[in-house]
This record gives C-alpha cells, sequence and structure tokens, in this order.
C-alpha cells in the first residue's frame, strides 16, 4: 500500500515524529501466533528471525509546550546498564546507534533536551523509557532537567516489583532517576486534560497500567498507540505479541479503542512500525484493517 503524506496540527501543537533508532525483535514473538507464512510478508525477518523495530518517540510542539511522548531506549544503555548486560542487551536486540537518536531528531525539530516541559511515558519497558534518564558525571539523572514526567501509578509499582516474565524488560535506571529528583507525576487510571487537549487510555493487556496517549481539538484526533498496537499490522484484533502478557483482555482493549478510531475517524500513530509513522483504520466485519498508511511531515 502506497504510503501518503501527511502534515498534521492538532490544538496548538504541530504533530512531529521523532525516530530513536532502530532495533530487532524476533519475529514469532512481535506476532505470537500468528504463523510465520503471514507476517513475515508485511515484515521480512532476517537471518535470526529478527524483524526491524522502530522505536518512535512523538514530539507535540507549541509556543509554550514541548512536549515528548516516550523516549525510545536511549544511547547510553552500556554506561547505563553496565559494560556487561548493556553490551549482550545492545547485541541482542540488534541495537543500530549509527543512525537517528532521540537527541538527534530533538535537534532537527530545533528543540533542545532543557526546552522540554513534559514528558509522556506510556509504561517503563527498556524500549519505550530508556532515554528517559542519562548517565551524567557518573550519575543517572533525568534525561530532560526540566519536564515534568508523566507515568501511571499502576505500572511504577509493576516496574518497582515485575514478574518473572517482564523482568528482563523493566530497569531501575529508567525510572528511579525520575523518583529521586521527584520529577514523576503518577495518574490513577484514564484522564481527561492532563495537558492541553492531551488526555490518557489506559491498557492492561500488554502490561500492567500501560497508557495510550490522545491528542484531539474535536476536530482531528491522533492516537499514541504504545504497545496496545505497535505497528500498522497488529491493527488486526488477534494480531498480538507474545510478550503480551493477557492476549484476552487485550483483544477486547483493541476492539473498543479501535472501534472507537474507526467510528470517528482518528489517525493512529505507531511506535514500532520501521514502515510508517501513522494510519487511519476502517471495520472490517467484526475485525479492522488499515485505509491508508501515511508519513506525517515535519513542518519546520
Amino acid at each position: 500500500m502506497e504510503i501518503q503524506k501527511l502534515n498534521l496540527k492538532i490544538g496548538d501543537y504541530e504533530i512531529i515524529p521523532l525516530p530513536t533508532g532502530i532495533f530487532g525483535l524476533d519475529g514469532g514473538a512481535m506476532f505470537g501466533t500468528v504463523p510465520k507464512v503471514l507476517w513475515q510478508k508485511s515484515n521480512p525477518p532476517d537471518e535470526q528471525n529478527r524483524i526491524p523495530m522502530e522505536a518512535r518517540s512523538l514530539l507535540l510542539k507549541s509556543k509554550d509546550k514541548k512536549i515528548i511522548v516516550d523516549c525510545g531506549n536511549g544511547s547510553d544503555f552500556v554506561q547505563k546498564y553496565g559494560e556487561k548486560l548493556g553490551s549482550k542487551f545492545s547485541q541482542m536486540y540488534n541495537i543500530d546507534d549509527s543512525g537517528p537518536s532521540l537527541l538527534k531528531s530533538l535537534a532537527a525539530a530545533q528543540v533542545r533536551p532543557d526546552e522540554v516541559t513534559d514528558v509522556i511515558l506510556t509504561h517503563l519497558h527498556f524500549d519505550h523509557a530508556g532515554g528517559a534518564t542519562k548517565f551524567e558525571l557518573g550519575q543517572i539523572v533525568p534525561a530532560f532537567p526540566k519536564a515534568k514526567y508523566y507515568l501511571q501509578k499502576k505500572n511504577l509499582e509493576t516496574a518497582q516489583k515485575p514478574n518473572l516474565r517482564e523482568k528482563a524488560s523493566y530497569f531501575p535506571a529508567n525510572f528511579q532517576p525520575l523518583l529521586d529528583a521527584k520529577v514523576l507525576n503518577l495518574l490513577d487510571g484514564s484522564k481527561e486534560n492532563i495537558l492541553p487537549f492531551i488526555s490518557v487510555l489506559t491498557s492492561d493487556g500488554h502490561t500492567q497500567g500501560q497508557q495510550m496517549v490522545k491528542v484531539s481539538d474535536g476536530k482531528t484526533t491522533l492516537l499514541y498507540c504504545a504497545d496496545v498496537v505497535p505497528t500498522s499490522s497488529h491493527v488486526r484484533t488477534p494480531w498480538l505479541m507474545g510478550y503480551d502478557l493477557n492476549p484476552v483482555l487485550l483483544m477486547e482493549e483493541k476492539t473498543n479503542y479501535l472501534g472507537q478510531a474507526a467510528d470517528q475517524n482518528w489517525y493512529l500513530y505507531f511506535e514500532h512500525d520501521p514502515y510508517c509513522d501513522a494510519a487511519s483504520i476502517i471495520r472490517q466485519g467484526n475485525d479492522f484493517q488499515v485505509q491508508q498508511r501515511f508519513s506525517i511531515e515535519k513542518n519546520l
């Protein structure tokens, strides 16, 4: 399907994608029970069965606000996690640090780290929150020194005492410095207008206390899907990840949120799709399908 160019402004915000770098995850894990003969058509794997994944953050830029949604893996994981774990981490996930990064993408959008006013974290898995902190002068500190950070209370509790299945995805280095600096604002459930034109919608199917970010001015709506719908291929309701903790609950959540998106003409924004930034969807019987994929143009 052809990818169309799209220019978006919602409320006071210019919508600017922030690619933070390509990494790789096992294709079977990314598509769960979906047969490889189906998912490899749209997501071809490498010789180790890994498929390319983007860690795409989002910048909402206005005169008064510079808001980031999620922060990618971060580029200093060796310093933050230690040489042994950091090197293994880089190799296992095929992290390419030669291309885009969060700081490079911010610079291209003419935003300095100290100009960021707010950071909304969908959840604390390393590929979403790794760039929320940084290694500086022998310490790990918030990456955006003047920003308030927003997270669901339930997800922080999950990250502090992770179950065995998710233990390898949650690292204290990505959130404890935020707590120590007293910059982490904890939310309890779905909330409207946490910031102008911005609401959060919660989901517990992938992990406990994940939040999607809804940006809407009543005319145009963009939903930052996070890991509820990580790529445009996952718009299909039963196309789930092997990483998801509660698949049946997640299908129910997808049916609800994607139903609203299809009926109200929302744009879906994909954090992990390496081929497109966003899409519109339509209903297909009891399921959903992509209507059009988009590359969001930057108005810089």
